[in-house]
């Protein structure tokens, strides 16, 4: 008996030794496969994981900030990868994240030239038969709908460009001989495109021109006129895909090298189709005495986001508009879905309810708002 209860006893203290000794599952720890920091939930949780496109992206960080707050309310902690702008990255931590065991997926997709990025994690989502949200850009309807566990949540692309060109012609209609610097009648501008290939950029590129030289030939006034007329494209692409506002920096500077009031060929207008971009440009006119706030002579400038640095510009009289994408509303609309899972319910349960949602797909989208001086 004494000899059985030493051994009892022995059993005892190892248990107790081995259970404060152990780490629990999803506890902090440095991460070295390529993700944030940003731990896992406990293992009896929601394991959720988030990959971005890109952490550089001043919009999707915003969107990032907003997510990880709300996943906090619901009591999950995401994990957050970041592919650099690179698809094979991207691609093989969807792989490792699912190996891992995650219960959903959450991809801000980077290659959206061709379908076959997402479809491949699309597939791989299906076979491992977890729920999978595609964020922010664009993914074909085939992709979506070739997995009954699949959603999309993002913008109607049109609508900014729209709202953007609106915008354009409304003020150059308000203020046209102010602007039209060398007196020949029409308004000369630049594009800063973006990326090549991707649904924001070509809807935003398209229709904020076509919508600005609507309003402005109904009221008796010429199309807008590209400023450098032997381009054989009218707009400007951010080389690496960033739609940064060095790209765009870049591009202004060399442009106002050669274009000035003082050659009679002075860029009238820019427009941006994002705040970053926009936001380059505004620095390389302000190096040429432009942009500067109140009483300095100002460039009409144009973005999409609406962020926080371009607000303050707008406000500064430095910027003249922008269209905000709703950062937050994108981050509640995908943490809503993400409930649907952590309760057990379907992706898309009432979510036609809540959103807008296609016709045919399940695709949300979060819609624009125009944003300038006057907003709030």
């Amino acid at each position: 008996m004494k000899k059985l209860a030493l051994l009892l006893a022995s059993v005892l203290l190892l248990t107790l030794f081995a259970s404060c000794t152990n780490t629990p599952a999803g506890s902090g720890g440095s991460s070295t496969d390529g993700s944030s920091q940003t731990q896992q939930n406990s293992s009896d949780g929601l394991k959720v994981d988030v990959f971005y496109y890109d952490y550089s992206d001043v919009y999707i960080s915003t969107v990032r900030n907003e997510m990880d707050n709300m996943f906090k309310e619901l009591g999950v902690a995401a994990k957050n990868w970041d592919a650099a702008g690179s698809q094979p990255s991207q691609s093989d931590q969807v792989n490792t994240a699912i190996t891992a065991g995650s219960n959903l997926l959450i991809v801000n997709i980077v290659e959206t030239s061709s379908p076959d990025a997402a479809q491949g994690i699309c597939d791989a989502a299906k076979n491992a038969n977890i729920p999978i949200i595609f964020f922010n850009r664009e993914v074909d309807n085939d992709v979506v709908n070739s997995y009954d566990k699949c959603a999309f949540v993002g913008t109607n692309a049109p609508d900014a460009g729209h709202m953007q060109g609106e915008m354009i012609g409304e003020y150059l209609l308000a203020n046209y001989d102010a602007l039209d610097l060398n007196g020949d009648g029409s308004i000369s501008y630049v594009m800063f495109k973006g990326q090549e290939g991707n649904a924001e950029a070509e809807a935003r590129t398209q229709f904020s021109v076509e919508d600005a030289n609507k309003l402005l030939t109904k009221e008796g006034k010429p199309e807008l006129v590209y400023y450098d007329d032997k381009a054989s494209t009218k707009y400007l692409v951010d080389q690496n895909g960033k739609w940064s506002a060095g790209a765009a920096n870049d591009y202004m500077n060399t442009i106002l090298s050669a274009y000035s009031e003082a050659n009679k060929n002075m860029v009238e207008l820019v427009i941006a189709n994002n705040d970053e971009m926009a936001k380059g440009a505004i620095s390389a006119l302000q190096g040429a005495g432009y942009n500067n706030g109140e009483g300095s002579k100002t460039i009409p400038v144009f973005g999409v986001d609406a962020t926080a640095d371009a607000r303050t510009l707008i406000g500064e009289g430095k910027m003249t508009a922008s269209v905000m994408q709703d950062a937050a509303g994108m981050a509640k609309t995908i943490t809503t879905l993400a409930g649907n899972v952590k309760d057990g319910k379907d992706l898309m349960d009432g979510a036609a309810d809540q959103f807008t949602v296609d016709d045919g797909v399940a695709k949300i989208r979060v819609p624009y708002q125009k944003y300038d001086s006057s907003s709030k």
